[in-house]
């Protein structure tokens, strides 16, 4: 247990010290939890607001896991490689969509 917990901090400072869309949207994390927190009427209404923004990173972390996998095999431009890394994109680009979706509803309500 206490060696998987070191393999998953690894992977987070690895993450955040070589991938910019991760910091990115870590910094964008660290601002609207507070905002969730102070914005979110009820339990239920903070925790979709917090729990859309964690699907973001979650989807990003598992994003640059299928890209340095790929990269790893080979630089050669392939299309099964694209796809891939295009597939992993698309689940970042839905996981966004899905957070600005939910604070919208949830604000305008």
């Amino acid at each position: 247990m206490l060696n998987a917990t070191r393999y998953s901090l690894e992977g987070f400072v690895a993450a955040v010290r070589h991938e910019d869309a991760f910091r990115q949207e870590l910094f964008v994390f660290a601002l609207a939890v507070p905002a969730a927190l102070w914005l979110g009427r009820s339990g239920f209404e903070r925790a979709l607001l917090i729990g859309c923004l964690f699907l973001v990173l979650i989807v990003e972390l598992l994003n640059s896991a299928i890209e340095a996998a790929v990269d790893r095999v080979s630089f050669e431009n392939h299309r099964l490689a694209k796809r891939a890394k295009d597939i992993g994109s698309a689940a970042v680009m839905l996981s966004i969509v899905n957070a600005v979706a939910v604070w919208l509803l949830i604000l305008l309500s």
